[in-house]
């Protein structure tokens, strides 16, 4: 499914991050950027060691914020690395932090010339938040900034399973 959207194009499909042919996927990574478990481990693993040494040389990223690499041996040219809130209770700032993170990483993306980009559902792991809820701050925090942002011509939402998947759709049909 996909939506039109100032230019650009937002895309909710169901696969595998690490074989996109994007210029940038994003990593739901923890502050170290070391790698992890879900996501973050599966970009590592398919990335191979060029990606954790870049990442050894950021000194970390808090929560909200996001921060580039080389792609290593995926076949998109950069990771960003964003580090989700961790859900408590929906009170503690977690819909403004997880917002955050679409946010920078589509800034990062501009800041470093990428075109498409493609993103995981952040935090919706073993971070806990839960998936519909995610699914609409994340398509609408993406739409908000291709509508006053030029330069993204693609973001897609590459999402593993069948849940996720429908609740990012129905989200972005909603939008």
């Amino acid at each position: 499914m996909q939506k039109q959207v100032s230019g650009a194009v937002i895309e909710v499909v169901q696969g595998d991050i690490t074989r996109e042919c994007v210029d940038a996927i994003v990593n739901a990574a923890n502050e170290s950027l070391l790698g992890g478990g879900g996501v973050d481990g599966a970009i590592h693993r398919a990335g191979g060691p060029a990606i954790v040494a870049e990442c050894r040389k950021l000194g970390g990223c808090k929560t909200g914020d996001a921060k580039i690499t080389t792609g290593g041996r995926l076949p998109a040219k950069h990771v960003i690395h964003t580090v989700g809130p961790r859900y408590r209770d929906g009170t503690r700032g977690e819909a403004e932090l997880l917002a955050s993170c679409y946010r920078r990483s589509l800034e990062v993306a501009l800041e470093n010339g990428v075109r498409s980009v493609a993103f995981p559902a952040v935090s919706c792991g073993v971070y806990g938040y839960p998936i519909p809820e995610a699914a609409r701050i994340a398509v609408g925090t993406v739409k908000a900034f291709l509508e006053t942002h030029t330069g993204i011509e693609r973001v897609r939402f590459v999402l593993f399973g069948p849940d996720t998947f429908n609740a990012f759709r129905a989200a972005l049909e909603a939008a």
